[in-house]
């Protein structure tokens, strides 16, 4: 995450003591306006094209508690780099590589539309908190313009310490702490289960015959089958078999909570590919997997349940973490859990069905 924060808060810096940013906050009030959002709005949403968190904390500087609050709860609706792994695994997987038109890619097209979707989504619910929530004044945007000026780099080094030095105080120990609590579930689990599931595996030709590479994966994914995530992936899966998905879907989209990004990372244990870097070789394992009754597991219809349920699920703890900590409540990250993740589920399943 810090990755993604230093070089955002970097060129924020430069925009800003250059006198750029401030022009184009003002040209931008006026368009976002209508949404109940503020010019400041703008800079926390481009960020959050990055990374949420980064983005949730730069809404300090919007005055007005509502427009504020409106920005916060929208910003995760903008898909971030974290989600770019799981996109591109799925688009790979289930999308043809075509072109419409002769020269318009079709799993291009595909991405741009991801991330359209997000902000149209991100607008829209914008547009209904602002008819819902009430305020007791109205807010205005008055500002002195200042004259464009060469950027001096000691302001910018500053700018950029202090941000990160607040986001890791504040937003790092929160992101620490949930990656262990995930961490222990995805390697800890009932010993004897664990060491029934691997005793069969050893009497497994298929794993004897194995290389030791091979033979390190199939035990990770065995484990992984068997911890505490692995337990909690089995029981959600009634749930969301609806929307076509499996109960190791199911793990990786647990595991997901911690990043986006370790959905891709988990499938790759799961079926035994390892940390191999070539995508390929994951994609072609997930092509082989089928239900009980021969259908394949991953078709174009589970394909795009899956990405369209990660343009507006809540996947990620620590983004609620940093909402509960600039909203000093539970309430707005207990709301965009439910909402989201209600969000995600009933499109995921309108995909699902019509495909």
């Amino acid at each position: 995450v810090q990755t993604c924060a230093l070089p955002i808060f970097f060129f924020i810096a430069l925009l800003e003591d250059s006198g750029y940013l401030a022009r184009a906050v003002f040209i931008m009030d006026r368009l976002v306006r209508p949404f109940g959002l503020n010019g400041r709005s703008v800079v926390p949403l481009l960020s959050s094209l990055a990374c949420a968190i980064p983005g949730i904390m730069a809404t300090r500087g919007i005055p007005n508690n509502k427009e504020r609050i409106i920005t916060i709860f929208v910003s995760p609706l903008m898909s971030c780099s974290a989600r770019i792994p799981v996109f591109t695994l799925l688009i790979a997987l289930v999308i043809p590589q075509t072109y419409l038109y002769g020269f318009i890619q079709l799993q291009g097209l595909v991405l741009f539309g991801l991330y359209l979707l997000g902000i149209i989504a991100a607008l829209l619910i914008a547009w209904i908190l602002h008819v819902v929530l009430k305020q007791d004044r109205k807010s205005y945007y008055i500002m002195e313009i200042p004259s464009f000026k060469k950027p001096l780099w000691r302001n910018i080094g500053f700018m950029v310490y202090e941000k990160v030095k607040v986001f890791t105080l504040e937003a790092g120990s929160i992101i620490l702490a949930i990656s262990i609590i995930l961490w222990a579930l995805a390697n800890y689990g009932p010993n004897e289960s664990r060491k029934n599931a691997l005793k069969e595996l050893n009497q497994n030709d298929q794993y004897k015959n194995a290389t030791q590479e091979e033979k390190d994966n199939q035990k990770n994914a065995i484990l992984l089958e068997n911890s505490y995530i692995g337990i909690l992936g089995k029981t959600i899966e009634p749930a969301i078999k609806p929307i076509g998905y499996d109960w190791k879907i199911g793990i990786s989209l647990i595991t997901s909570f911690a990043a986006r990004e370790v959905f891709v990372g988990s499938l790759s244990t799961i079926y035994s590919t390892g940390n191999d870097p070539d995508e390929k070789r994951l994609t072609d394992k997930l092509r082989e997997q089928r239900f009980a009754d021969g259908e394949r597991v991953f078709t174009l219809k589970t394909g795009i349940s899956l990405m369209v349920f990660y343009v507006f699920a809540m996947q990620c703890l620590s983004t609620l973490a940093v909402v509960k900590r600039e909203t000093r409540s539970w309430k707005w990250p207990i709301i965009q859990l439910i909402s989201f993740g209600t969000i995600a589920y009933i499109a995921a399943y309108f995909c699902f069905n019509l495909f």
